[in-house]
């Protein structure tokens, strides 16, 4: 087999989230689709990750582990929202690791009653209950909710949703904690990870330098690499992203941002049925992180 074939697909989510597949159904639909590697990053979480690892029967699917951390933005860049951060090839054991992702998933938490509260204010009748019965056991996000205002006819798509209710400065929106972005960055290259920044092209910069400027500042506090390939980035901005990634010497990522049923336009390993990306990615970031270990 040329080492060179094939496909990965590096940024994907499971019910450990707020995706709606099981880790083992994820690992099993990759085989299908004849994914070379893939790497779970979950929201805060490597539950599911520690589920795949203690998995008896593997496949012939490489697996990394992961986590993707939602960080406050540099004090320097007025950004909405939070600034998410990848982790790669984390060991999920480390207790600093899972003590902040615990602080996340405990602010998640707290959230959900006060958005399922904003939205009874502004006459959407809604329970926590009602969400759950839709999730069953998984951890309820903004997703969940979104998908619920869906299917009960209160949105026109997940977009709308999070545009006419969830997103910042709309009717249920409910600010969170987020981790300071120096600390998500430490805590993940002290668990012997790689650092990188998602989907950038998703963040409000819009000129070139702001950018460069932004990079700079993570790459100050650690960051090693860039997710370049991405369903939500133009031919244009994966070109940009990349000539980036080359100009600092920052790996360079990909992913779909896998949710399953969430979104069913993303499909694994291809988003929206164009995507590619190449298992020489994988391969450099197992160099990077061996030789991380070795140091």
């Amino acid at each position: 087999m040329d080492c060179n074939a094939g496909k990965i697909d590096l940024h994907i989510h499971s019910t450990a989230s707020d995706g709606s597949l099981p880790p083992d159904a994820i690992l099993t639909l990759a085989a299908e689709k004849g994914l070379r590697a893939i790497a779970l990053t979950d929201h805060d979480s490597v539950e599911g990750v520690k589920a795949l690892l203690s998995r008896k029967n593997p496949t012939d699917v490489e697996f990394l582990s992961g986590v993707e951390v939602s960080a406050d933005p540099p004090p320097a860049f007025d950004l909405p929202g939070s600034l998410h951060i990848l982790g790669y090839g984390v060991d999920v054991d480390q207790p600093a690791l899972n003590d902040i992702l615990e602080k996340q998933q405990r602010a998640r938490i707290n959230r959900t009653p006060q958005i399922i509260e904003r939205l009874n204010q502004f006459g959407i009748s809604v329970t926590l209950a009602d969400i759950q019965s839709e999730t069953g056991n998984q951890q309820i996000a903004r997703p969940h909710i979104a998908q619920w205002l869906l299917k009960n006819g209160h949105a026109d798509s997940m977009d709308d949703a999070f545009d006419r209710y969830l997103g910042k400065g709309r009717a249920g929106y409910v600010e969170k904690y987020r981790i300071p972005m120096d600390e998500a960055i430490l805590t993940i290259r002290e668990a012997g990870g790689l650092a990188v920044l998602a989907h950038p092209g998703l963040l409000d910069l819009a000129e070139t330098e702001s950018y460069e400027r932004l990079l700079v500042e993570l790459m100050s506090m650690g960051l090693q690499g860039i997710e370049v390939f991405y369903p939500g980035h133009t031919a244009d901005q994966t070109d940009f992203f990349r000539s980036l990634a080359e100009k600092f010497g920052l790996l360079v990522t990909g992913g779909t941002d896998f949710h399953g049923d969430i979104n069913p336009e993303i499909q694994l390993g291809t988003g929206q049925g164009d995507l590619h990306i190449p298992y020489t990615i994988y391969e450099s970031i197992i160099a990077a992180l061996n030789m991380t270990n070795c140091n």
